[in-house]
């Protein structure tokens, strides 16, 4: 399916629209980029501190509806000027590598909480349409820095969408591992196969949630088209162990040097979750995508936490939505997802075994 086609029926509330993309020289920020100028916008700003990736960007779409701010979202002032004239804002801007994190921990408190804080209050002040904020499962009992940071972005978004109220909306959503989005683990084990290393697995044990980008992207605008101020949005995803991604990815690449077990590092979980056992209780189903419903907004009620009507809440268990009881993929299904991705068969088209 052409992507166009794939995400049309977001293309009315797309056209003729300005939409800030912060941290856009990024994985996911690059992937919205090129499917957002299939839907007829008047224009796409692209706000990161990579000068490099903006010139690169700029060269490889070259399309005059792309404008190029460098800035970083620390920056309030910084933040109002790429704000002004903007309707919808999808900000993706963030530090994310776990292990940085955990050695640099005040890095992302300034990144990913205070600046996010710069992102949804310059929006509300500009008077934008609607934001999206992206966050991780990692930030659903979040054992992370990196987790903790962006449960904190959610807990800010929470607390300050009724300010935004019907004018602006803004809500936000959740998803797993990104397959072959830049530094995620598909890449590195293919990198280290091109350079004759032997691959290496933290815990075979380990589980985790996978999603395609193209899942992703549908995640993301289907909460800038239809969110509510202050939901959560996860799509529902299927679920791998470390050890069956790892040794499939080795298979693909005919790769027989024995895997190196390292063991778990710094900030890494076990299993992931979605959705939280408590915020079980506040989630809705819609098919292919959960909402999590916030906490009563403003601060005018004597109680903070309610629970969605028992017709509308999802039947989720009682440990909440988590890697381990949603569909785990068979070693067989993990390799037809990995050779369905354009970036897989690229490099596998091009592979030398050494």
């Amino acid at each position: 399916m052409a992507e166009k086609d794939r995400y049309a029926r977001y293309a009315p509330k797309i056209k003729g629209k300005t939409i800030l993309v912060t941290g856009g020289t990024g994985s996911f920020g690059m992937a919205v980029t090129g499917v957002l100028l299939k839907l007829a916008p008047k224009k796409i700003i692209v706000f990161s501190r990579d000068e490099k990736k903006q010139f690169d960007l700029a060269n490889y779409f070259d399309d005059p509806r792309l404008s190029f701010i460098i800035g970083d979202v620390r920056d309030r002032e910084a933040v109002d000027y790429a704000m002004e004239g903007v309707d919808y804002v999808f900000h993706a801007a963030a530090l994310k590598q776990i292990l940085t994190g955990e050695y640099f921990p005040l890095e992302l408190v300034k990144t990913n909480v205070l600046g996010s804080h710069n992102v949804i209050h310059s929006a509300i002040d500009h008077g934008v349409k609607r934001v999206v904020l992206l966050s991780t499962d990692k930030a659903s009992n979040p054992i992370s820095v990196m987790g903790m940071t962006k449960a904190l972005m959610e807990r800010e978004m929470v607390a300050t969408a009724h300010r935004g109220g019907e004018k602006t909306i803004v809500c936000a959503t959740r998803y797993g591992n990104l397959l072959c989005s830049r530094g995620s683990v598909v890449p590195y084990l293919i990198e280290r196969i091109k350079r004759g290393k032997t691959v290496t697995i933290t815990d075979p044990l380990m589980t985790r949630f996978v999603m395609t980008i193209q899942e992703a992207l549908d995640l993301v605008l289907f909460a800038l088209t239809m969110g509510k101020p202050g939901e959560i949005y996860v799509r529902k995803a299927p679920a791998t162990t470390v050890a069956d991604l790892v040794s499939t990815v080795a298979e693909i690449f005919s790769h027989t040097k024995p895997i190196e077990r390292i063991g778990a590092r710094p900030g890494e979980s076990v299993d992931e979750y979605l959705i939280s056992c408590e915020e079980r209780l506040r989630a809705v189903d819609h098919g292919d995508y959960y909402s999590i419903s916030p906490e009563k907004l403003g601060h005018d009620y004597p109680s903070a936490y309610f629970e969605v009507e028992g017709a509308k809440r999802a039947d989720i268990c009682e440990e909440g939505y988590t890697s381990t009881n949603t569909e785990r993929l068979s070693k067989g299904e993990v390799k037809k997802l990995l050779l369905s991705l354009s970036e897989v068969r690229a490099e596998l088209a091009t592979f030398k075994k050494k």
